[in-house]
């Protein structure tokens, strides 16, 4: 059966690594941010439109695709590709943080979780092999096993509990797993803000031999040192030769962060949902929120220093902030584009960072010109 993932470490600068993530629809350098579809769909973007900013690779949400259209309508049309008419690769999530985050929970057992839906209140149930069996049916390039969420913060001993369970729901995800040959299936690293129940969990999961691995449960709330310090332990755990995705993460700061603790992928609604309250981001560090009166008669570009659809076409500021006070979406798509855009080029300057050996200094200067403090840990 052939390996639906091939994964090549080409470089590495401290525990940063340049690398070739091959998947059915595409072939991605890492470190690479995905865009975040969470219903099919990048929030008032076309697919053609999120192509053209460099991404090559997007996540959608199993908990909201399952619920609707429903994964056979999805399946029907030809898979997630068709659906959503991106050729390029897609991940998706298993409907656990959702589940844990957003639904009413009735009961949790070993069995899986009793929910009512968001949409019409009925009682539904997601267990690790319906999970999978969405996933199957979505037909997503990388799909994720269910896990337990536990809240932030929460006591150890719930953190333990949630830990053993998402290693033994792992491994019914595993076996559940019908198209191994067309879709790489990834743990989830869970431990909370608890370095050794990290280190426990990544274990665990490590004894599975996945395609990759994700670290969950972060950015919830904990501290900056927190995080930092839960992912370094997190990733020193994790196999050298295997992808390693961060997943929900995060700011521009928190992407640099984690490639200095050795992350290979990320996703986050960040760029997308601020581009919508009008904050866009200016290279290499900075951003504006465009609502402000201060742009009222202000007719520049964005950012004249980037290539995005809207710089590169001349879009006014003023314009913008016309559009986005009176709830015209060409604003919103042009800000969002604006958003995306930039992402791609920090993941693109990281990698010719770490190919030329000098990431850590720029990621120093980088988190510095941000106002922020050095990293909590060694990189």
């Amino acid at each position: 059966m052939p390996d639906p993932l091939e994964f090549t470490v080409l470089k590495q600068c401290g525990r940063a690594r340049v690398g070739r993530l091959k998947l059915p629809h595409a072939t991605l350098p890492t470190p690479t941010f995905m865009a975040v579809g969470t219903r099919g769909a990048v929030k008032a973007c076309t697919m053609e439109q999120v192509a053209r900013t460099g991404t090559r690779i997007c996540l959608g949400n199993t908990f909201h695709l399952w619920l609707r259209p429903g994964a056979d309508v999805v399946e029907g049309a030809g898979g997630l590709h068709a659906f959503t008419r991106w050729p390029h690769a897609m991940l998706t999530d298993s409907g656990g943080f959702q589940v844990f985050s957003l639904a009413d929970i009735n009961q949790v057992d070993e069995r899986g979780v009793t929910f009512k839906s968001p949409y019409d209140g009925d009682q539904i149930e997601l267990t690790p092999e319906r999970s999978i069996g969405v996933q199957n049916q979505l037909g997503a390039d990388v799909i994720m096993a269910f896990d337990e969420c536990p809240p932030y913060p929460a006591e150890r001993e719930q953190v333990v509990a949630a830990v053993e369970r998402t290693t033994r729901w792992a491994r019914r995800s595993l076996e559940a797993h019908a198209r191994p040959g067309d879709q790489a299936l990834f743990g989830i690293v869970q431990g909370g803000v608890h370095p050794d129940l990290r280190a426990r969990s990544a274990d665990a999961l490590k004894e599975l031999d996945l395609p990759g691995y994700a670290v969950g449960g972060l950015s919830v709330g904990e501290t900056r040192e927190q995080m930092e310090l839960a992912l370094g332990d997190t990733t020193g755990h994790l196999p050298e030769g295997k992808p390693r995705y961060l997943m929900g993460v995060g700011k521009p700061t928190d992407l640099v962060r984690g490639v200095l603790q050795g992350i290979d992928m990320f996703d986050c609604v960040l760029p997308t949902r601020n581009a919508r309250t009008g904050e866009v981001y200016l290279w290499p560090t900075g951003r504006l929120r465009l609502k402000h009166a201060e742009f009222r008669h202000d007719h520049r570009v964005i950012d004249p220093l980037c290539d995005c659809e809207a710089c590169s076409q001349g879009v006014k500021r003023s314009w913008l902030r016309h559009t986005l006070k009176t709830g015209e979406i060409a604003g919103l798509t042009f800000c969002s584009l604006h958003n995306l855009r930039y992402y791609q080029r920090l993941m693109q300057r990281i990698r010719l960072e770490i190919s030329a050996g000098t990431f850590v200094g720029f990621a120093h200067a980088y988190l510095e010109s941000w106002g922020e403090p050095p990293p909590s840990i060694p990189a």
